[in-house]
């Protein structure tokens, strides 16, 4: 194990544990905004008004310009000093507040065009279309804020603090939390008061980094250059990752659209299934992925090659060890474990059924999507964002027609099926590529093994006690204990990484 393999271990466990916390805030956001908005004209106003700016964050701000900015900010801190990579630092940042404040005047005054485009069916209902345009222009600033809080996470992820970053979500949910339960009880309008919500939590986001770059050494006040070499480096950088974010986008849309042609409920079905599956991909795939990347680009830019190759195989192996009990937990218990969570109301035990089919079709590919974000990762450090944008593209191709074809005989199944075998297509391509670069292949296949059989026994004991009502719940902590127990006794190699990472962090 390298050292920096720690490091990422380290770094990925405070990123988790961050993100645990933001998904339970989550949670509890879901459950305020259904009682204070409930679901009516001011929920659909709402969402569509917060959508368009999420969008652009999606597209601009957590992904793309972080991944671009982190290796070339390495880079420079490397080769000229922490003065310079702070100078390139705070030209970004100008550039962003010029483009992206352009982007929020014309969104301001052409709300209504911009609305149509998104919603056009608001058109037949005046209040709708005038309320929706009213929290548009309220909302869409937030955009400004959350890209320079990507940006800050760009920096000080580079700089090895995780903390601050990774906790920023929780800030939106509180803002949103608060902000409905305001608009609530005072009587006034919550879908107005969320959108000054969604305002002000990113104005939080924005001030929870600001401590921890000034100890940093980072002040805004300094040189800026709007010809920063290291800024023009990160733009041709960003071109493909926002393609790449987009190409994601389309490919989630086309997903919606295949399912629009089956019988009805097929997009419920796989939208709870997923719903299930982001979680540990959120708390465990992004944590690594985001932890890896500094890491890796600090190995690229001073040429250690074989210990970045080693790295990265020592991460690939982690995100497995973690990932491949998750994949045979959840199709072991899909059935009870959908049942858990929505089976009252409406949902009913045909509508467990199908979700649950869905989410075993969607489990087998958690493992390979959770070891894109280190694989990624490896790519940008080395500043080619081209490859994986081309990987990505011929994989949404294979997905839609996958899709199409299995749909026919499998349904909604089918599509979720087809998710899988694309995400393994994309991790497997972007595997052999970067071990014909490095010489080094990216799967430690003696420590894949070990994981795969202990996963395969787990899920067989998880598998017979689902059959028991109660039993299978409560047996979960066991076999979270037999498969650490039994990697250790295995002498795996991520787990005894794991289990001294966390040592050290306590």
């Amino acid at each position: 194990m390298t050292a920096e393999s720690s490091k990422i271990v380290r770094n990925a466990s405070v990123v988790a544990g961050a993100t645990l916390l933001s998904r339970i805030l989550g949670f509890v956001r879901d459950l305020i905004v259904a009682f204070a908005l409930g679901a009516g004209l001011p929920a659909d106003a709402f969402f569509v008004a917060f959508r368009i700016p999420n969008l652009l964050r999606r597209l601009f701000g957590e992904g793309s310009l972080t991944m671009a900015f982190v290796p070339v900010f390495s880079r420079i801190r490397q080769e000229q000093g922490d003065e310079a990579a702070f100078a390139m630092a705070r030209s970004a940042m100008v550039w962003l507040l010029i483009i992206l404040g352009g982007l929020t005047l014309l969104a301001i005054i052409f709300a209504k065009p911009l609305v149509l485009v998104i919603a056009p069916g608001f058109s037949r209902n005046p209040e709708l279309m005038g309320l929706t345009v009213e929290l548009v222009r309220v909302c869409f600033p937030y955009v400004i804020f959350i890209c320079g809080v990507a940006l800050c996470m760009g920096i000080l992820n580079s700089l090895g603090h995780f903390l601050a970053p990774a906790l920023a979500p929780c800030m939106l949910n509180i803002a949103l939390i608060g902000s409905a339960l305001i608009g609530y009880f005072t009587g006034n309008s919550v879908a107005l008061f969320m959108a000054w919500g969604v305002l002000l939590g990113g104005l939080l986001q924005w001030f929870l980094q600001q401590p921890y770059l000034k100890r940093a050494g980072l002040s805004w006040r300094g040189r800026t250059e709007l010809d920063n070499p290291g800024v023009k480096r990160m733009g041709r950088l960003m071109l493909p990752t926002v393609l790449g974010a987009a190409v994601y986008q389309i490919n989630v849309a086309l997903g919606t659209l295949l399912a629009s042609f089956l019988p009805v409920g097929s997009v419920s079905y796989l939208y709870y299934a997923d719903r299930l599956v982001q979680f540990p991909l959120g708390v465990f795939g992004i944590a690594v992925g985001t932890a890896a990347l500094p890491s890796l680009a600090a190995l690229c830019v001073k040429g250690r090659e074989k210990e970045f190759a080693l790295t990265l195989q020592n991460t690939v192996g982690l995100t497995l060890f973690i990932s491949l009990p998750a994949m045979a937990g959840l199709v072991a218990l899909a059935y009870p474990l959908i049942g858990l969570l929505f089976q009252r109301g409406a949902f009913d035990q045909q509508a467990v059924a199908a979700t649950a089919q869905a989410l075993m079709a969607y489990g087998v590919g958690l493992p390979f999507i959770a070891m894109s974000r280190p694989l990624v990762s490896a790519f940008y450090a080395q500043e080619d964002t081209r490859t994986p944008v081309k990987i990505a593209i011929g994989c949404l191709l294979v997905n839609v027609a996958a899709g199409y074809l299995l749909m026919q005989s499998m349904a909604h199944v089918g599509l979720a099926l087809a998710v899988s075998l694309s995400s393994m297509l994309n991790s497997l391509l972007l595997a052999v590529i970067m071990g014909r670069r490095t010489g080094i292949s990216p799967f430690p296949w003696a420590g894949v093994f070990k994981s795969l059989l202990l996963s395969g026994l787990i899920g067989v004991g998880a598998w017979y006690s689902a059959r028991y009502d109660i039993l299978w719940f409560a047996l979960i902590p066991v076999w979270v204990a037999v498969y650490g127990g039994g990697a250790l006794l295995l002498r795996s190699e991520d787990a005894r990484l794991l289990v001294g990472a966390l040592r050290r962090r306590r």
